[in-house]
């Protein structure tokens, strides 16, 4: 197994009608979260994913394991409750810088994850397991799920990339910065946004950021920045890497996965830093193209037709 990742998905439902929810009386049904949006995007660059996980006993979430197993995800590890439901969440895309989303998703089956969901040995077979900063943020047993399946990496030596993924609406932000900063502590790869640094350190400098989250104990900080790209930062260097530009951005929800899922193929690859960065910014600015928080996610074949033409477009300028 190459990656395992914990987390809640949802159903996403989009009005078709119209961009508002008020006026529309018909919308579009797909799936969303930020784990399983990752774990996608590995798959689909040829890795082996594993998706932890928990959805209500019905039809909804029904569907939604057998969608992401049918984009190759393993979903062995997720289980079903009989009490608590699948969440829910609906986003409306009024246009490319206004997206509302609104979630249903509390008392959720996810929402009930506890460390009994975890086997050791899964995680254990693992080479990297990827966390976001949502998880614990859904109740207490989540955060302990959470604690609990990093104590389990690293007592395997199991390398734990951390995308801090802000969500303030979902707890204090008190305790959100509280447990960040713990599990930022405990991971080995970083990958935040400079929003997201300024929250945890009051700091929104990115050279300043990349020392701060290194000071933590990370071995790699890779730091976003928007359209310039992003910083990677270790002990030895810090180096810029440009993104790539990006025409018309469809829907902007869904890039920092398709980020994270390109920097952890790239060092899965064994790829040098700057090129493993670079594979992140592609795959980022693809999703951006494509309505959804994943059917943007590339294939190896589309990132490199990307990745060419952007080259092709730079020379005739």
């Amino acid at each position: 197994m190459d990656v395992v990742t914990i987390g809640e998905t949802m159903v996403l439902f989009t009005p078709e009608s119209s961009p508002l929810m008020r006026y529309s009386a018909t919308y579009s049904r797909k799936f969303g979260g930020a784990e399983s949006n990752v774990a996608i995007g590995l798959t689909r660059l040829g890795h082996e994913v594993g998706w932890i996980s928990k959805v209500g006993n019905d039809e909804l979430g029904k569907g939604m394991l057998s969608f992401i197993r049918g984009e190759g995800v393993d979903v062995s590890q997720v289980t079903k409750s009989d009490i608590a439901p699948t969440g829910l969440y609906f986003k409306e895309v009024r246009h490319a810088n206004n997206v509302q989303v609104q979630y249903y998703r509390k008392g959720s089956a996810a929402s009930t994850l506890s460390v009994d969901d975890l086997d050791s040995a899964y995680i254990a077979r693992a080479k990297y397991l990827h966390i976001t900063g949502i998880t614990p943020a859904l109740s207490e047993n989540c955060y302990e799920t959470i604690m609990k399946a990093i104590a389990i990496a690293k007592e395997n030596g199991v390398k734990i990339v951390f995308d801090p993924n802000l969500r303030k609406k979902l707890w204090s932000e008190e305790r959100a910065r509280e447990v960040l900063l713990e599990i930022a502590a405990k991971s080995d790869i970083i990958l935040p946004g400079v929003s997201e640094g300024d929250f945890m350190f009051g700091e929104k400098d990115p050279l300043k950021l990349g020392e701060l989250f290194l000071e933590l104990g990370a071995e790699l900080v890779v730091l976003k920045v928007g359209a310039k790209g992003a910083y990677y930062f270790t002990e030895k260097e810090h180096v810029l890497v440009p993104g790539f530009p990006v025409e018309q951005v469809i829907d902007p929800v869904g890039a920092g996965d398709g980020f994270a899922a390109g920097v952890i193929s790239g060092l899965l690859d064994g790829l040098p830093l700057l090129e493993a960065v670079e594979r992140g910014n592609a795959v980022g600015a693809m999703a951006t193209m494509v309505p959804g928080d994943f059917e943007g996610l590339p294939t190896r074949e589309e990132i490199a037709s990307f990745t060419n033409s952007s080259e092709e477009e730079d020379i005739n300028r």
